[in-house]
């Protein structure tokens, strides 16, 4: 346990000091933080929030809506993300500088809920797998890939969503490693962990 601890403890200080540097010379940034389920994407993405008061945006809440769910868009690596509605409602907003508000996509009951209201801050976090797809990552001043193995993914996810762990082993994390590996994600990220 101490040991996960250290680790987890490293990586948010390597992210921190990345910040830190890029916030040196610039007055705000966007980064992204893309990687398998059960990663630590949230977690990372939380403590940086405390550190830098930042924004987090969470790339489960721009999930496909039900009718958008078609097999050709599902076929196309990152397709599985409405990564057009994050461009329209978020990153282009961020890039003004002004208050705005997106509606975030509840997967329980597969709807749009009340929009939330952003206002830009210095940093601006980008968290879930989907994040560095083709059509967003040019906005990004950082990018970190969070890595994990097969077996402590499959083990978290048991433990955290048990009820539901035999669809991320049939269709999600499917959907994830054919983005992954077919659009290099790993590769382009800066910050691989």
């Amino acid at each position: 346990m101490l040991c996960t601890q250290k680790t987890e403890m490293m990586k948010t200080e390597r992210v921190q000091n990345s910040i830190n540097n890029l916030l040196a010379s610039k007055e705000r940034i966007t980064a992204a933080i893309d990687g398998p389920c059960a990663s630590g994407k949230t977690t990372l993405a939380k403590k940086l929030s405390d550190i830098f008061d930042a924004n987090v945006f969470h790339m489960d809440d721009f999930f496909l809506r039900p009718e958008q769910r078609t097999k050709e868009r599902l076929s196309v690596p990152g397709g599985n993300v409405d990564y057009e509605r994050f461009y329209d409602e978020v990153l282009s907003k961020l890039c003004d500088n002004k208050p705005f508000s997106y509606r975030p996509f509840c997967c329980k009951t597969m709807t749009l809920l009340k929009p939330v209201l952003v206002k830009p801050k210095r940093l601006n976090i980008v968290e879930g797998s989907y994040s560095m797809h083709e059509a967003l990552r040019s906005f990004y001043d950082l990018s970190v890939f969070l890595d994990i193995s097969p077996l402590e993914q499959k083990e978290r996810i048991l433990k955290r969503n048990p009820q539901n762990a035999d669809m991320f082993f049939t269709k999600w994390i499917p959907l994830e490693n054919m983005y992954f590996e077919e659009c290099k994600i790993k590769e382009k990220c800066k910050i691989k962990l």
